[in-house]
């Protein structure tokens, strides 16, 4: 089975929907499929190398529009392959157009891993091109309930959706690194932590305004667009001493910070945030979680009550109240933290993911 895979950026750029999309191609090449991974270049070079067992096609890069890498090799690339199925991983509207216009497999499947939020305005014009390629898609896979039906697109299309739950590989998270109680020790506890990309909708700035009322501290992991505004922010707020952000960290070590920190946090503020794998990874370690409610994965994944916090988005009060709640209650952190463990051990395992995608392929194969 040949399948080819389309997003726009792939390891070692890293997000939350490129680990996933590296994790879940690998493990499909080891399965004996025949896998091709076609994105875009960070430079105008186009390049093809192998990694892992997966042909990765690197098209070269002309520009960037609204977080859109434009390539105008990509679509030739496109119009050059034959797979048994295309994948594409939406939002990707340039990627999505090739396909449309150009693509040449016998089946398309859709992973559906968020709603287009901030880029209102230039969805009017692609509108009518992404109820196109819905309609064309032989499926569409999307991570939870909760998202498929507050979804306005998913929604319409629920007849052909099938639900695959991000996962991760539990064991980078099993047991805990020895070298976790330096971070402890280094920045000091009670500790909080937040991984991820610094984008307009993970919405550190509630967090950072709640870390006012909150007697702990807080390590910030990822780089990216708004770093520069959230550093100024802790600064403002008078939290430089017990806020630290600590950019990207090696792959290999940031299990030593989810084993390090007390409190897992995704204060998320936009329906951009449709699952939060970083929550699984966390959740492996045995930390509870404190998350916001958006009509998402986010409280699919962590369950208000059982496995962490659930508080509405944009509520820095909110916030600090969970938070406060688990800090005061050593005994309920653990004994969320002991049920999160179960919770992704049970559910969010990356072989359940990988042998439900190829479930998924084979039968719309077979139709």
């Amino acid at each position: 089975m040949k399948v080819l895979h389309i997003y726009k950026d792939y390891y070692p750029v890293l997000g939350g929907i490129e680990n996933h999309l590296r994790l879940l191609v690998e493990g499909l090449a080891k399965r004996g499929l025949e896998v091709t991974v076609l994105v875009t270049s960070l430079t105008g070079q186009t390049t093809t190398l192998e990694m892992s067992g997966v042909r990765v096609i690197k098209a070269g890069r002309l520009a960037t529009l609204a977080s859109t890498p434009l390539s105008l090799s990509l679509p030739l690339i496109v119009r050059s392959l034959k797979p048994d199925i295309a994948h594409l991983h939406f939002p990707y509207p340039w990627g999505e157009l090739a396909h449309l216009l150009w693509g040449k497999s016998r089946r398309t499947v859709i992973t559906y891993h968020s709603d287009i939020v901030r880029q209102r305005s230039l969805l009017r014009f692609y509108e009518p091109f992404l109820w196109r390629l819905l309609a064309k898609a032989d499926r569409i896979i999307t991570s939870s309930d909760h998202h498929l039906e507050g979804s306005f697109y998913l929604s319409r299309y629920a007849d052909k959706s099938t639900v695959i739950p991000y996962g991760i590989d539990l064991k980078r998270f099993s047991s805990p690194p020895a070298d976790a109680e330096a971070i402890r020790k280094r920045h000091g506890f009670p500790l909080l932590l937040f991984v991820g990309r610094l984008r307009y909708y993970k919405g550190l700035q509630y967090l950072l305004e709640a870390m006012q009322d909150i007697e702990a501290r807080l390590l910030i992991v990822g780089k990216g667009p708004m770093e520069k505004e959230w550093l100024n922010l802790a600064t403002e707020l008078g939290l430089a001493k017990r806020v630290t952000f600590t950019g990207e960290v090696p792959e290999e070590e940031l299990p030593l910070y989810y084993h390090a920190c007390d409190i897992f946090v995704l204060p998320a503020s936009e329906r951009s945030e449709a699952f939060g794998i970083v929550q699984l990874e966390a959740m492996a370690c045995g930390k509870p979680v404190v998350c916001t409610e958006l009509g998402t994965g986010t409280s699919y994944v962590n369950i208000d009550g059982l496995t962490g916090l659930v508080v509405p988005p944009r509520d820095p009060a909110a916030l600090a109240g969970a938070l406060e709640r688990l800090l005061n209650d050593p005994g309920l952190r653990e004994e969320m933290g002991q049920r999160a463990k179960e919770r992704v051990e049970k559910e969010f395992s990356h072989e359940r993911m990988i042998n439900s995608t190829l479930a998924l392929y084979e039968e719309v194969l077979s139709t």
